[in-house]
Parts: structure tokens; C-alpha cells; sequence
């Protein structure tokens, strides 16, 4: 029966023979880089290759082995102590751009080696260790909550040849973890490495689906964390509701960050108005603002969204010019009922599932009378 295991990017097959199968499947795969470079050659990364561990873990090293490496290779690699097991996600001259964006300089850089591809017994051996990833985890959690440590232990992931786990954990305050690492290793017997992780970093870990139907951006592409704060979401006249800039972090959404430098870029040729306009019948109040096209909706009740004029950058800077002089512009109705209806209408009833339903009833009724006017003719020619 195959298995999927997305955590890896693998999926996993036992024969009916008892042979284990695995196989490099990119459906899932986290921070995936397309390689728009593949079929190229370049001598100087034809031994350096990315190789993904759990999750959003991927590192590069060079082959020293001697064989014929390819994507989707399982590998075994150099590690601190021990060794470790990969996937073998890219190669060629994208692994230098991957390089650069990570700020790390191939030709001064020590990678660390890969000796040899998986043998059988080395991926027995890995999935034997990643069986115990769960247990471990819940075993984990229960000995720091008796410890009473303020932490939250997120994810553990065991080294390919078991001897080693790193705890991925949360913890807003610093944690003394002394008495746990000695609680750990009495417990699982194994080499403890302790990795602190952010709130957005444990959603990347994890993965998910977001709102707006696709993947997470920590999971899929992101790499680095910007900081985001509530004036992105200002400049872009978001509504200020914390459910929903808030992300399945809990903090506020990467995505807010986007197309914050657009909006401030087209923010600045938006004239500063601190107060309504002043014109021949009246003070208009600006409602709405449509930041990228440049357009300001002005209403003579304050707060008001019925009764919309549009008025273009230019023409408010000309009011706003001849009310510093004492002029006062004519109405803006006229205006109005020269550009129509307004764009800003209400969409109550737009989605109604019985808006179709007046339709199909003229339809039947005109069948119907079609219907009876061919009877009426048929019984009059009898």
C-alpha cells in the first residue's frame, strides 16, 4: 500500500515481497524551486546539490562519493555527529541562485559531504526512526508541561540514522532547559538538539491552506521573515479587523506586505485633505479613496455612501486651490449626474440562489401558451 508522506516530499511503498519502496513525489513539496535551468551545464556546480530533510529543512552539499547523482536520489549525508538522510530536490546552476539568495558564497563556503546514495538498509533504518517521531513528540510535550516550562514543543524530527532528534519548539521568554535535555535523553537515548522557532515559522513547519485557496507562503516559497505591522494594512485602507488580517499564526499575514510599497509609491500624488471640500451648495466629505487609480468619492453627508461623486486627482487639487482663495466651485450633483451611476453599489441580493428563478417562470408561461394556442388551432380546424 503506497503512503504519502508530505512532511518529506516521498512516497512510500512495501512490496508484497516486504522490500521497501521509496519514491521523490513533488506534489507537496515544501519551498519547492522550479528548475527553469534544468538540461544546463555549468562546471562549477556540478557536485554541489540541495537536499530536503523534514518539512522546510534544506541544505546543500557537495558530492564526493563518485556516483551519478540525480534529483530524486535518495542520499546519505554528512552530519554533526552520525550521519543523515535526504531527497535530493535540485541541482545545477539553480543551486547557485538558491546560494545567492541565501547570501552564501560557493567558493569560500565549506559544504558538508555526501558519501554514497541510500542503501537499503539505511532507509529501513530512516523510516524506522521517523516512526517514532509522534510518539516522541507527545512523550516530549508531557515532560516539559511536568517541568512547567512556559514552551511549546511544535515538531521533532529524528536524524536518518536515529541517534539524534531536534525538537522544534516556541517559547515567548527564554527557557532553562538543563533538567529537560537530561529528561530527554534518559527517556529516548538519544542525542537532544534544541531549535527555537517563531509563530510563522511553526505555520511553515506544518503547512496549510489559506484563505484565499491556496497554500501557505511559509510553507511554498518564504524563506525570510519581514516584519509586518498595522501601517501596511493602513496605506492599503484595509479594514483593521485582527480576524482578518491575522493569519493561521496568529499574526498578522505576510501577504499584507505585498503590495504595501505600490500603495505608498501611489499614496503620495493623493492630496492631503483635512477637511471637507467647500462648494456653492454645501461641504462634500471625501468617503472613499481608490488609491491605485487615482480616483476620490465625495459624498455631502459625512459618512454617507449613497449619492457617490467621483472626482480624478487634478479637479480636488483645483477645488482645494480655489477654496485657498475664497472661491467656492458649483455643486457637484451635476457633476454626479453627468458620470453616471457610481461603482460602489451594495452586493446584497447579487448572490441570491432564487435570482433565477423569475426567469425560468416566464419561460414555462410562454411554453404554456404556446402549448394552449397550438390546442385552441388544432380544435378549430377540427
Amino acid at each position: 500500500m503506497k503512503q504519502y508522506d508530505c512532511s518529506r516530499g516521498c512516497e512510500t511503498e512495501r512490496t508484497t515481497q516486504g522490500e521497501l519502496k521509496i519514491k521523490y513525489h513533488q506534489g507537496c513539496c515544501k519551498l519547492n524551486a522550479t528548475d527553469w535551468l534544468d538540461g544546463i551545464n555549468q562546471e562549477s556546480c556540478k557536485d554541489l546539490f540541495e537536499v530536503r530533510f523534514k518539512n522546510t529543512r534544506k541544505i546543500v552539499f557537495r558530492n564526493t562519493s563518485g556516483q551519478l547523482i540525480k534529483k530524486g536520489d535518495l542520499v546519505v549525508v554528512e552530519a554533526t555527529n552520525g550521519h543523515d538522510l535526504g531527497i535530493v530536490t535540485l541541482e545545477g546552476p539553480v543551486v547557485i541562485r538558491q546560494l545567492a539568495r541565501h547570501r552564501i558564497d560557493p567558493e569560500t563556503f565549506e559544504f558538508k559531504k555526501i558519501f554514497r546514495k541510500a542503501k537499503i538498509l539505511d532507509i529501513e533504518r530512516w523510516q524506522e526512526a521517523i516512526a517514532r517521531e509522534h510518539s516522541t513528540m507527545i512523550k516530549a510535550r508531557k515532560i516539559a508541561a511536568g517541568l512547567g516550562l512556559d514552551m511549546k514543543i511544535g515538531d521533532v524530527e529524528f536524524q536518518g540514522d536515529g541517534t539524534k532528534a531536534i525538537f522544534y519548539y516556541i517559547a515567548d521568554e527564554r527557557v532553562d532547559f538543563r533538567q529537560l535535555i537530561k529528561d530527554f535523553a534518559e527517556e529516548f537515548h538519544i542525542r537532544i538538539e534544541m531549535k527555537q522557532i517563531g509563530a510563522r515559522q511553526e505555520a511553515g513547519l506544518i503547512g496549510g491552506i489559506g484563505v484565499c485557496g491556496q497554500p501557505l507562503c511559509c510553507s511554498r516559497f518564504m524563506a525570510d521573515f519581514q516584519s509586518i505591522t498595522t501601517a501596511a494594512a493602513r496605506c492599503q485602507d484595509l479594514s483593521l479587523n485582527p480576524q482578518k488580517l491575522a493569519g493561521q499564526c496568529s499574526k498578522l499575514k505576510c501577504c499584507i506586505n505585498y503590495e504595501a510599497s505600490a500603495y505608498v509609491d501611489a499614496q503620495k500624488h493623493i492630496p492631503e485633505l483635512k477637511g471637507p471640500i467647500e462648494l456653492q451648495d454645501g461641504f462634500a466629505y471625501l468617503v472613499k479613496t481608490d488609491i491605485l487609480r487615482g480616483k476620490l468619492f465625495f459624498s455631502y453627508e459625512k459618512g454617507n455612501l449613497s449619492n457617490l461623486v467621483e472626482l480624478s486627482i487634478q479637479e480636488v487639487r483645483d477645488i482645494l486651490n480655489q477654496n485657498k482663495k475664497g472661491i467656492k466651485p458649483v455643486s457637484l450633483l451635476e457633476k454626479g449626474s453627468d458620470k453616471g451611476e457610481n461603482e460602489f453599489i451594495s452586493a446584497v441580493g447579487d448572490g441570491s440562489i432564487t435570482r433565477f428563478d423569475s426567469e425560468k417562470k416566464k419561460k414555462n408561461k410562454h411554453k404554456h401558451k404556446h402549448h394552449s394556442n397550438n390546442g385552441n388551432q388544432q380544435s378549430n380546424n377540427q
